[in-house]
């Protein structure tokens, strides 16, 4: 199947989207499909206020209907609901074409965190987006089960997985600093409440990976702790492992790719108990969940590292990409073809 993906979030953000999006699109490809990903990086740019590592599209319009010309896509899959994502939806309004979407990133609670913007003023848009969607994908069932509260239709189930070759369980001595060792790896903004996490009162020591908005006032603020800055792939997974405890401070998640990349290296997680922790944690004993986020960091410690390894074997990317073509819808490619040509 010839598959279109069009996506605002592209390098050179690091995030779970753009994670998530490689590795489908590196599966699909390894199952027989041919993936074409439409990005910022054919397109004219401008920073995203407050958030300049995003690239916003300016004027797609006329590129992005030559390339779906050009691909001919079996399906079309919009994955976010940027300025690209938004071309892509009229487009297919436009010549009547099934798509899909996907439901990333609980934005609402992100924009509410950042500008004050009502939580159902977003949603109420997002809802709009989506309605034409034949399958909306959400990443786990609570989100599905949130979404269809507010009003959506057509909610599916796309999991996700973790490249278990790459995040592993290895001897790795990368943190050099007190034991026991916590670690945060993600986006350094106010949506994923780090400062939750640096002000506890913990033994040992704290690490922070990542790069985001927030990143140099934490820096002043909490001194104490250590910060690694973006990683590679490569280079997370010594950190990971090199960790007694991934503390995942988050309440805004949809998911969290993070979780399970830290759970395959072994490490245990301590989390609040809400959408993503829940859905990937669950009762497996891989991680400790709680109100009290010191507390659950504690608890974590108890936790066997072997166990939290086994618990990340049960998610595969091979699985979830499989589940991702499922729910594509196939274009009728002979009127595709006239409508395209009419246009």
């Amino acid at each position: 199947m010839k598959i279109m993906i069009v996506t605002d979030a592209w390098e050179p953000q690091v995030n779970g989207v753009v994670r998530t999006l490689k590795n489908t699109t590196r599966e699909l490809t390894a199952l027989g499909h041919n993936v074409d990903l439409l990005t910022p990086l054919e397109f004219k740019t401008i920073p995203c206020p407050t958030y300049p590592e995003i690239r916003l599209s300016l004027l797609p319009r006329r590129k992005l209907h030559e390339r779906i010309d050009g691909f001919a896509p079996d399906a079309l899959h919009i994955a976010t609901e940027g300025p690209l994502g938004m071309a892509a939806r009229n487009y297919a309004i436009k010549h009547k074409l099934p798509f899909t979407t996907a439901y990333h990133t609980r934005f609402p609670e992100y924009v509410q965190a950042r500008f004050g913007i009502p939580i159902g003023l977003t949603y109420k848009f997002l809802h709009w987006f989506h309605k034409p969607s034949l399958a909306v994908m959400a990443p786990t069932p609570v989100v599905k089960t949130d979404l269809e509260k507010f009003g959506f239709t057509n909610v599916v189930l796309w999991t996700r997985g973790v490249d278990l070759d790459i995040f592993h369980q290895m001897d790795s001595k990368v943190l050099n600093s007190a034991r026991p060792i916590f670690l945060y790896v993600g986006r350094v903004a106010v949506e994923k409440n780090v400062e939750a996490f640096l002000k506890l009162d913990l033994p040992g020591s704290k690490w922070v990976a990542g790069e985001g908005p927030a990143l140099a006032e934490l820096k002043s603020r909490y001194p104490q702790a250590n910060y690694l800055g973006v990683l590679t792939q490569a280079e997370l997974a010594k950190v990971y492992a090199a960790a007694d405890v991934f503390v995942f401070p988050s309440r805004t998640d949809t998911f969290g790719l993070v979780l399970l990349e830290a759970l395959a290296c072994g490490t245990p997680v301590a989390a609040y108990p809400v959408t993503g922790p829940i859905d990937v944690l669950g009762d497996g004993g891989a991680g400790a969940m709680h109100e009290d986020l010191r507390e659950a960091c504690l608890e974590a410690l108890k936790i066997d590292r072997n166990h939290a390894r086994a618990w990340a074997e049960r998610f595969s990317w091979t699985a979830a990409s499989e589940q991702f073509a499922a729910h594509l819808k196939p274009l009728p490619r002979t009127s595709y073809r006239e409508e395209s040509a009419a246009a």
